[in-house]
């Protein structure tokens, strides 16, 4: 399991901009738009009620909340300090509780091995050196009945024209240069390296 598993680009891309994490019509608008449909699809499969919960790569803490709102007890972690800053000054103003975090799913891990009932990483392994390394992390720091959300994008034609031409230079809706094809996970993969670290497939579904 690689320790420095972090990519400094990537988290000074997702460093800029960081006040505009909570606003719906800035760079991340997207997830705010997503975020209701994958809470409904977290819930389909488990209650988070009183549950603990992991969200890895939280950035300004869209998830974290939502899922901490369904009465899951929440941390929240990412390699950024500014976006980890964002979701702190957030979470001010709202009557939630999150355990916000400054580190990485291996450092974690590390420290936390088989903790939670939920695990989280929704569109971190396409941002990441060695997304196997995140998986393996996040097995770790499961208990054994426990349950892993992954969310990444597909390595198709199809993904590069919506995901990167339409959203990032046709439409804006993302900031360019957000995503690199090469990095795009298939789900056969993914299969793979969630195999390899010990993790059971229940389901695959399409977005």
């Amino acid at each position: 399991m690689n320790t420095q598993n972090v990519s400094e680009a990537e988290v000074h891309r997702f460093s800029k901009g960081v006040e505009d994490w909570w606003d719906l019509a800035g760079d991340f608008r997207t997830l705010h738009l997503l975020n209701p449909h994958r809470v409904q699809y977290i819930r389909t499969a488990v209650s988070l009620e009183n549950k603990k919960v992991l969200d890895v790569g939280c950035g300004g803490g869209i998830l974290s909340e939502a899922l901490a709102a369904q009465g899951a007890d929440v941390t929240a972690i990412d390699a950024s300090n500014q976006t980890i800053d964002a979701a702190k000054e957030h979470l001010e103003s709202s009557d939630l509780a999150v355990r916000y975090l400054c580190t990485t799913a291996e450092q974690h891990a590390q420290q936390h091995n088989s903790v939670y009932d939920v695990v989280t990483c929704m569109e971190l392994l396409e941002h990441v050196p060695d997304p196997g390394s995140v998986l393996e992390a996040c097995a770790n720091a499961m208990k054994h009945d426990g349950q892993l959300f992954v969310s990444t994008l597909n390595r198709t034609p199809k993904s590069w024209l919506f995901g990167i031409v339409a959203a990032e230079y046709l439409l804006k809706l993302l900031p360019q240069g957000t995503h690199q094809y090469a990095n795009f996970i298939r789900p056969s993969e993914l299969y793979e390296s969630c195999e390899s670290v010990g993790l059971k497939l229940c389901d695959v579904t399409g977005f």
